[in-house]
C-alpha cells in the first residue's frame, strides 16, 4: 500500500520541497535478533550487535529460538529513510555528489525518476553495469587499462551511465580512478557525459553515520581515511550513490536484487526511438557472483565477460568454449523454468573440473556445479560476449560493446534485422566511425527502408556525419524527403528556439492564406524574414493546417529545404553539408547568410546572437570562395552566374541576394567589381578618361570621332542569346551587350516582337549614327555625369536666387529664375515618385539618402509656401536657406563613387555616431555648469532668452576661449532695481561667490577642453583605425547601390528628365509596354543552358572542397611527419652523445698515459672494430 504514495506526490512538490523523500523512500532495520552461534550471543546474523537492536527485537526469545537463518524480508522492517541529500568529500576539492539510503525493495521507477528529474542526472543512452571482485582482491593492470581507455571512452562518446560498487575497493575503485583520469584529461563538455553511479550496501559503508540526518544533508561532510588502500569508504569520483539497505551490517550482496531490478527497469525506458540498452560487465568475481549472473540472464540482460580477469569470468569463458566443442544432449530433463537443452554428462564432468580449479576453497562444489548448470549458459550463450583483454586492444572496446548489445537485440527482437538494430545503436551513440568500419564497409547491401528511421533520428538529433554516411550508402533524398517528413522535422523544433517562436507567430496568418494558395515548404522561412524568395511563397501554409494530399509527394528541392531547416536551427556542420549537396552554391550560401543575419537581429541572447553572426559570415566566405574559383575559371560565366535568376530561390539573383544579406565582403570581390565596371561604362571602354566624357557631353558630335573608344559590337552577345554554354571547357564568351539592356527602345522592340508573328530572332541593325548615339548617352556613367553637372547648375541657381534674386511676396515676386527653380525641383519630385513606384515604399525609406531627398523637398515646399505671404515671408526665406544646406549635403552621395573620396565618406559617417555621444556628455556638463554659473552670478533675471543664452551658449563659447572676465568682476553698467530689470535693464552680477565661479570655470574647462575633447579625438582615432581597414569593402558595396540607381535612371538629367518621364508614361500606361529594367541586372536562362551553368558551378565548388580537404590532409600528414622525424632523431642523438663521450674519454686516457703524472702498470685500452674506425675519422 505504501508504494508507496509515489503517484500522489505532484511534480511541483517534487521540485519545491525535499521533505517528500522520507515519505516515499524507506530504509530497513533489523527487528528480530537471530543469534549468531559463532559470536556467543553478542551478534545477530544480520551483522549488528545486540546493543543496536531494540527491546522488541531482542525480547522475542521464542521466535528467535525457532529461527535458524536470518532473512531480510522476514526479520527486518521498513522505516522512513534518514540519509539523503548531497555529499561533500572533505579535502577532495570536487563537485558534490548525490546520495540516498533506500530499502532493497524500493521500486526502481521511483529511484530513476528521482535521479533524472530531481538530481538532474542526464538520461543515459546506455547503461554499463560493472560487477566483479570486491574486498582486497587485486585487479590486473590490463583490466585497469581497459576501464580507462575502453569503458570510460565509450561512455563519454555514447552518453552512458557506468554503474559500479561505488566503494574504494576492487573493481569499484578502478572505475572511479578511470573516471577521474578522464575528467583530468578531457574538456568540460565531455566530463558531463561520463556519469558514474555507485550502488553499494548501506551496512558495508565506512563512516555511514556521517550521512544520517532525518531532514536531509545539504551537504553532508564525509571524511575518507586511508585513501591509499582499499577500504569500504565511498569513492569521491562517483556522481551519485544509491546505498541499498537490507537491514544487515557488514554483509555483501544486499544490493544485488535491487541492482538487477534497476537494470531491468532502465532497459525498458526509451532514449529517442530505441530502448536504453543495458549491459553487464563481469570482471573476475567470486563464486557468489555466479548467482548475480544467473539473475540478470533470466531477465535477458546481456553480459560482457573479460576473459583472464579472474575466477568467475574465466570459468564462464571456459564453459562457453566447451559448449562450442561438446554436443548437447536431451537425455536428462531440464530443470523447471529452463529450456529443452541441457548439458551432457561429459560437459558436467568438465564443469566440475573447472569449478575445482577456479574455486579450490569452495566447500560445497557440487552445489556450485548445479548453480553453474542453473546459469543456463547453454541456453543464453547468445547473451554473453567475451572480451579477450590480453589480446584485444582497449581501443576496440566500444566496438565490442556495440556487438554485445546487438546480439542481445537480435535475440529479443526476432523480426528486426541484426544490422538495423546495430545501426540504431550506433546512431544513438553518435559513433559514425564504428558504423563506417563495421556496417558500411561494403559487405552489407543496405536497402532504402533500412535507413529511413535512422536518417530521421540523425537529422533531428543533429548528427550530420550520419546524414552524410546514409546519403553515400543508398539513401535517395528524393524518395526520403516528402512534405510529411519535412513537416515532422519542423515539428521537432525546440519550443525555446527562435525559429519555433517565429513560426508560431505567423501561424494564424498562414492558416488564413492556406485555403486559396498552393505550397512549398522551404519558402516559409524566408518570408518570415521579410524577404520572400520563392515563386510558391504561400504553399507552406497547408503544411500547418492538417491532412493534405500532397504530403506523400516528394519535396521539389530537398537539399534546399533541408538547408533552410538546418540554418534556422543554427546547426553549422549540418547546414554546411546541405549547402554542399544543394545546387546554385553561391546563391544558396548568400541565402543562408541572409537568414542568419535576420535571425541575429531578432535573437536576444548574446551567445546565440554571436553564433548566428559567425555562421552567417562563414556562408558569406563560402560564397566568396566559390565565386573566386568561378571567376578564375571563366569570367563571362561568372558574370552570368551573378545575374542569373534562380527558380529555387524565387527568381532572385546573386546580386539581389547579396544586397539583401548585406554581404559587403562578397561585393568587394574583384570579379563582381569588374562586372559593375562593365555595366557602369556600358559599351565604352573602361579606360576612358573623365575629361573626354565631359568634353563629349558639351560637344556631342565628338561621339563620332575616335576621342572615345567603344567595344566592338561583334564581340557583344545579343540579348536573345545571352549565354553560350555548349562546352563547359570552351573559350570564354564575351560579356553580353549592355546597350540593349539599357535601351528603352529595346524593351519596346522585345515586347512587340513577342506579340508579332514571324518576327526576326534578333534585333535589326541600326544605323551607325543612331547606334553610337545610344551607346554613349544610355551608359550609366553618362547619366551620372549629366546628373552631377546639372546638380551643380541647380545649386548655383538656388544660391543665386537665394542671395540676389529672392523677390518680395506677390505681386512683386517671385522672379523668373525662381520659377525656373520651382520647375527644377518639380522634376526632382517626379523622379522620386518614379523611384518609389519602382520599388516598395518600405525599401525606399530605408535608404538614408532617400530620407535626405524627402527632407530637402519637404523643406523646399514649406519655404515656397511661406514666402508667398507677407506675414511668413522671412520664415520662408529662412527655411529656404536651411534647405539649401540639405541640398548641398546631397553632393556627398554623388561623390561616393570616387575611389578616394568614397572610403573617406564612410569614415565620416561612422564618426558622426561618435560625435553624438560626445555631444551627450558635453550637454550634461554644459547644463551643470551653466545653471550653477547663472545662479551664482545673477540673483534675479526674468528674461528667458538671456537665461538660455547664459546657461548654454556662453559655456559653449567658454570652450573656445571666449571668457567674459568683466562680467564676473562686475565692471559693466547695471542695476539691481527689480522694476528696471523687468523693463529690460542689465542686472548686476553678484560678487559674493566670485571665487566659487572661478573654481567651477576651471573645472569646466578642464573637463571639456582636456577630458572630453581628447576623448572625442580618441574615439575618432579608434573609429578611423577600425573602419579604415574595411572602408574599401564598404565603399564597393555603396558603389553597387549607386551604379544600380543610375542604371535604372533615365539618361536625361533634371530638369530635362521630365521628357523621359513623359516618354515612360506613354509607354507604360497608354501603350502598355512592360518594363524590363524594373528588375535590373537580371538574366533569365532556362533548360539546357541553365543546367550547364549549374553543372559548371558545381564543378568549381567541388574544386574548392577538394582543395580544402587536401590542405587538411597535408596538415595531418605534416604533423605526423614532424613527429616521426623527432622520434627518429632522438635515438641518433643519443648514439652520437655516447660516441662523443667515449671518444673524449679515450683522448684523456691517451694524454695521461703519455705524461709523467701517472705511471701505468699496463698499456691503456685500445679501440676495436668500428669504434676504432670512427675514432680515427673523428681525430682526422
Amino acid at each position: 500500500d505504501q508504494i508507496y504514495i509515489y503517484k500522489k506526490v505532484t511534480l511541483n512538490q517534487l521540485f519545491l520541497s525535499q521533505s517528500w523523500i522520507p515519505n516515499i523512500i524507506r530504509k530497513r532495520v533489523c527487528t528480530t535478533f537471530v543469534e549468531d552461534s559463532l559470536s556467543n550471543g553478542a551478534l545477530c546474523q544480520c551483522g549488528g550487535m545486540r546493543e543496536t537492536h531494540g527491546s522488541n527485537a531482542t525480547g522475542d526469545y521464542f521466535g528467535a529460538a525457532i529461527v535458524s537463518q536470518w532473512d531480510s524480508s522476514q526479520h527486518s522492517s521498513e522505516y522512513p529513510t534518514d540519509a539523503f541529500g548531497e555529499l561533500e568529500f572533505a579535502g577532495a576539492g570536487r563537485r558534490q555528489s548525490h546520495f540516498l539510503r533506500l530499502s532493497c525493495d524500493t521500486p526502481p521507477q521511483i529511484v530513476y525518476s528521482l535521479m533524472t528529474a530531481h538530481w538532474g542526472v542526464p538520461s543515459p543512452n546506455l547503461v554499463v553495469s560493472v560487477v566483479g571482485s570486491g574486498g582486497c582482491e587485486k585487479v590486473k593492470p590490463w583490466v585497469r587499462e581497459v576501464l580507462r581507455q575502453g569503458l570510460v571512452k565509450a561512455a563519454q562518446s555514447t552518453g552512458a551511465w557506468i554503474v559500479a560498487g561505488g566503494l574504494r575497493e576492487g573493481v569499484g575503485r578502478c572505475v572511479g580512478e578511470a573516471v577521474r583520469d578522464h575528467a583530468a584529461a578531457a574538456s568540460c563538455l565531455s566530463q558531463k557525459k561520463v556519469i558514474a553511479v555507485g550502488v553499494a550496501p548501506w551496512g558495508l559503508v565506512h563512516n555511514r553515520e556521517q550521512l544520517v540526518n532525518t531532514q536531509g544533508s545539504f551537504p553532508a561532510r564525509y571524511y575518507v581515511q586511508n585513501a591509499s588502500r582499499d577500504s569500504c569508504c565511498l569513492d569521491n569520483n562517483y556522481q551519485a550513490f544509491l546505498l541499498v539497505d537490507d537491514g544487515s551490517v557488514g554483509r555483501r550482496g544486499g544490493e544485488t536484487a535491487f541492482r538487477s531490478m534497476m537494470e531491468d527497469y532502465i532497459s525498458h525506458q526509451h532514449s529517442g526511438s530505441i530502448e536504453i540498452p543495458v549491459l553487464c560487465m563481469l570482471i573476475s568475481g567470486e563464486a557468489a557472483m555466479l548467482k548475480r549472473v544467473d539473475l540478470s540472464l533470466r531477465k535477458a540482460t546481456p553480459w560482457l565477460v573479460l576473459n583472464g580477469s579472474g575466477p568467475a569470468a574465466d570459468l564462464i569463458c571456459e564453459l562457453l568454449d566447451a559448449l562450442s566443442a561438446v554436443p548437447m544432449s536431451c537425455t536428462s530433463p531440464p530443470p523447471e523454468g529452463e529450456g529443452s537443452e541441457s548439458p551432457s554428462a561429459e560437459l558436467r564432468e568438465r564443469t566440475r573440473e573447472r569449478v575445482k580449479r577456479h574455486f579450490p576453497a569452495e566447500a560445497d562444489r557440487e552445489k556450485l556445479v548445479d548453480r553453474v548448470r542453473a546459469l543456463s549458459i547453454y541456453q543464453n550463450r547468445d547473451l554473453i560476449t567475451v572480451f579477450h583483454g590480453e589480446q584485444d586492444s582497449p581501443d576496440d572496446f566500444d566496438t565490442v560493446l556495440l556487438k554485445a548489445l546487438v546480439r542481445a537485440s537480435k535475440r529479443v527482437s526476432s523480426d528486426a534485422s541484426e544490422y538495423t538494430e546495430e545501426l540504431k545503436l550506433a546512431v544513438a551513440w553518435n559513433r559514425v566511425d564504428i558504423a563506417n568500419s563495421e556496417l558500411f564497409n561494403g559487405d552489407i547491401q543496405w536497402r532504402y527502408e533500412d535507413l529511413e528511421d535512422s536518417m530521421t533520428d540523425a537529422l533531428i538529433n543533429n548528427k550530420p556525419q550520419f546524414v552524410r554516411l546514409f546519403n553515400e550508402n543508398g539513401l535517395n533524398i528524393l524518395d526520403y524527403l516528402t512534405y510529411q517528413r519535412l513537416e515532422g522535422l519542423y515539428r521537432s523544433l525546440s519550443n525555446s528556439s527562435l525559429a519555433y517562436t517565429l513560426l508560431q507567430r505567423h501561424l494564424t496568418e498562414r492558416q488564413s492564406l492556406a485555403r486559396s494558395l498552393p505550397t512549398a515548404v522551404f519558402t516559409l522561412t524566408l518570408s518570415v524574414f521579410m524577404y520572400c524568395l520563392s515563386p510558391l511563397s504561400q504553399q507552406v501554409n497547408k503544411l500547418l493546417l492538417g491532412d493534405c494530399l500532397y504530403r506523400e509527394q516528394g519535396c521539389v528541392h530537398p537539399w534546399a529545404s533541408l538547408f533552410i531547416w538546418a540554418v534556422l536551427q543554427n546547426r553549422s556542420e549540418m547546414a554546411v553539408y546541405f549547402w554542399e549537396m544543394a545546387g546554385e552554391s553561391v546563391l544558396s550560401a548568400l541565402a543562408g547568410c541572409k537568414i542568419l543575419r535576420e535571425l541575429s537581429k531578432l535573437e536576444s541572447e548574446t551567445a546565440a546572437k554571436l553564433s548566428l553572426k559567425e555562421l552567417a559570415q562563414k556562408f558569406e566566405n563560402l560564397a566568396n570562395e566559390v565565386f573566386s574559383e568561378c571567376y578564375q575559371s571563366s569570367e563571362s560565366r561568372s558574370f552570368n552566374l551573378l545575374i542569373r535568376q534562380s527558380l529555387v530561390w524565387g527568381e532572385a539573383t546573386c546580386l539581389e541576394m547579396a544586397t539583401a544579406a548585406d554581404a559587403r565582403l562578397f561585393f568587394s570581390h574583384d570579379g563582381l567589381q569588374s562586372l559593375l565596371s562593365q555595366i557602369w561604362w556600358g559599351d565604352m571602354e573602361r579606360s576612358t578618361e573623365v575629361w573626354k566624357l565631359i568634353l563629349t557631353f558639351f560637344l556631342p558630335p565628338l561621339i563620332y570621332t575616335n576621342l572615345i573608344s567603344f567595344r566592338l559590337v561583334a564581340t557583344c552577345l545579343s540579348i536573345s542569346n545571352p549565354l553560350n554554354t555548349d562546352s563547359l571547357d570552351g573559350v570564354d564568351a564575351t560579356m553580353f551587350s549592355l546597350t540593349d539592356m539599357m535601351d528603352e527602345d529595346a524593351e519596346e522592340y522585345a515586347a512587340v516582337r513577342v506579340n508579332l508573328k514571324g518576327a526576326p530572332s534578333s534585333n535589326p541593325k541600326r544605323p551607325f549614327v543612331l547606334l553610337r548615339w545610344r551607346e554613349f548617352w544610355f551608359a550609366p556613367v553618362t547619366a551620372f555625369l549629366g546628373n552631377v553637372l546639372m546638380y551643380f547648375l541647380f545649386l548655383s541657381l538656388f544660391a543665386y536666387v537665394l542671395l540676389l534674386d529672392f523677390k518680395p511676396p506677390p505681386p512683386h515676386g517671385p522672379s523668373t529664375l525662381e520659377f525656373v527653380l520651382y520647375f527644377w525641383v518639380f522634376t526632382l519630385v517626379c523622379e522620386e515618385f518614379r523611384q518609389v513606384g519602382r520599388i516598395r515604399m518600405k525599401l525606399y525609406i530605408q535608404d538614408m539618402w532617400n530620407k535626405c531627398d524627402i527632407t530637402a523637398i519637404s523643406l523646399f515646399a514649406l519655404g515656397m509656401c511661406c514666402r508667398m505671404f507677407p506675414w511668413s515671408y522671412e520664415f520662408g526665406r529662412a527655411v529656404m536657406a536651411v534647405d539649401y544646406m540639405v541640398f548641398t549635403l546631397r553632393l556627398i552621395h554623388i561623390f561616393a563613387i570616387h575611389k578616394q573620396l568614397g572610403p573617406k565618406i564612410i569614415i565620416v559617417e561612422k564618426m558622426m555616431k561618435d560625435v553624438f555621444f560626445f555631444l551627450f556628455f558635453l550637454a550634461v556638463w554644459l547644463m551643470a555648469y551653466g545653471v550653477a554659473n547663472q545662479a551664482l552670478l545673477y540673483s534675479y533675471d526674468p528674461r528667458p532668452g538671456w537665461i538660455f543664452r547664459r546657461v548654454f551658449y556662453r559655456p559653449y563659447l567658454h570652450i573656445f576661449g571666449h571668457i567674459p572676465i568683466h562680467e564676473m568682476d562686475g565692471g559693466i553698467e547695471c542695476t539691481n532695481n527689480v522694476t528696471l530689470i523687468e523693463a529690460g535693464a542689465e542686472p548686476c552680477t553678484s560678487t559674493y561667490a566670485n571665487w566659487l565661479v572661478v573654481i567651477l570655470l576651471v573645472i569646466f574647462l578642464l573637463v571639456t577642453n582636456i577630458l572630453l575633447v581628447n576623448l572625442l579625438i580618441a574615439m575618432f582615432s579608434y573609429t578611423f583605425s577600425k573602419v579604415q581597414e574595411h572602408s574599401d569593402t564598404h565603399w564597393k558595396f555603396q558603389r553597387y547601390n549607386l551604379i544600380a540607381e543610375y542604371h535604372s535612371r533615365p539618361c536625361l538629367a533634371p530638369p530635362f528628365i521630365i521628357l523621359s518621364h513623359l516618354h515612360l508614361f506613354i509607354k507604360r500606361h497608354i501603350r502598355r509596354i512592360p518594363s524590363v529594367k524594373i528588375k535590373h541586372f537580371v538574366l533569365d536562362i532556362r533548360g539546357r543552358q541553365a543546367s550547364r551553368l549549374n553543372t559548371w558551378e558545381a564543378i568549381q565548388k567541388e574544386n574548392i572542397l577538394s582543395a580544402q580537404n587536401k590542405r587538411e590532409r597535408e596538415k595531418d600528414s605534416e604533423r605526423l611527419k614532424r613527429t616521426s622525424v623527432k622520434s627518429d632523431i632522438a635515438p641518433s642523438l643519443t648514439l652520437v652523445h655516447l660516441f662523443m663521450s667515449s671518444t673524449k674519454c679515450q683522448i684523456h686516457l691517451t694524454a695521461l698515459s703519455q705524461s709523467n703524472l701517472i705511471k701505468p702498470t699496463r698499456p691503456p685500452p685500445t679501440l676495436r672494430g668500428k669504434v676504432a674506425y670512427r675514432y680515427v675519422i673523428y681525430m682526422k
